[in-house]
């Protein structure tokens, strides 16, 4: 339930963490501020669901930290119209940044606990423009193809080229962190402009691993590409 408490702690986490680190789109900023953050999380570490860092969610998964869900979230570039696709949907929450700022939102999630975790807590709130899979995340879903974004929420040893090809040719971005498995890691951004990528790299970043056949294996060695 949300309360004055929590809405205190959401307009200081705008104030403090976001907007001083360059979080300036308004839609983003509003979808902060709205969204309850602390009904995403186990409630025992709900009272520490606007600090400014990642936390636990189960399954060995982490919910990112609120700049970085803004970050991610503004550099897809939403404007209410575009048809998205998130690789690891974990809490929800960022599952529901995207519903509030996007037309649609697939989302895919490798781990039934969570999937089913999130996807009650997103029906509970309403929100009716969201699907949620179980399955490989590095294989995307080409039936439901072209994305006019993706947002891939674990860090990848390179570019997925399935997820690459679903890039919607119209001026398609895709987000994602890509790097060592526990290592060094760099947020990027990729353009698709026809049969034209751009890649830049934004900032360095920590993500747990993403698993899959385009990603990395659940032991210490990447899976063939």
């Amino acid at each position: 339930m949300d309360n004055y408490k929590h809405l205190a702690q959401r307009d200081r986490m705008i104030e403090e963490q976001l907007i001083p680190r360059g979080i300036d789109d308004p839609r983003v900023l509003d979808a902060m501020r709205h969204i309850p953050r602390h009904e995403f999380l186990p409630p025992r570490i709900r009272e520490v669901a606007y600090k400014d860092g990642a936390l636990p969610i189960g399954n060995k998964q982490t919910i990112s930290q609120p700049y970085v869900v803004a970050l991610m979230t503004q550099l897809l570039e939403l404007d209410g119209t575009e048809h998205v696709l998130e690789i690891g949907t974990g809490s929800g929450y960022q599952t529901a940044i995207l519903a509030e700022l996007a037309d649609s939102v697939v989302s895919i999630e490798r781990h039934p606990l969570l999937a089913g975790r999130s996807g009650d807590v997103l029906a509970r709130m309403g929100y009716d423009n969201v699907e949620i899979y179980i399955g490989d995340g590095t294989q995307g879903m080409p039936d439901m193809a072209p994305y006019d974004a993706i947002i891939v929420t674990a860090a990848a040893p390179a570019l997925p080229e399935p997820l690459r090809l679903q890039m919607s040719p119209e001026g398609g971005h895709m987000v994602l962190p890509i790097g060592a498995k526990g290592g060094q890691q760099y947020l990027q951004k990729i353009t698709r402009e026809g049969d034209s990528w751009n890649m830049a790299q934004v900032t360095a970043v920590r993500f747990v691993p993403l698993v899959g056949s385009h990603g990395f294996a659940d032991g210490d060695k990447p899976a063939a590409v």
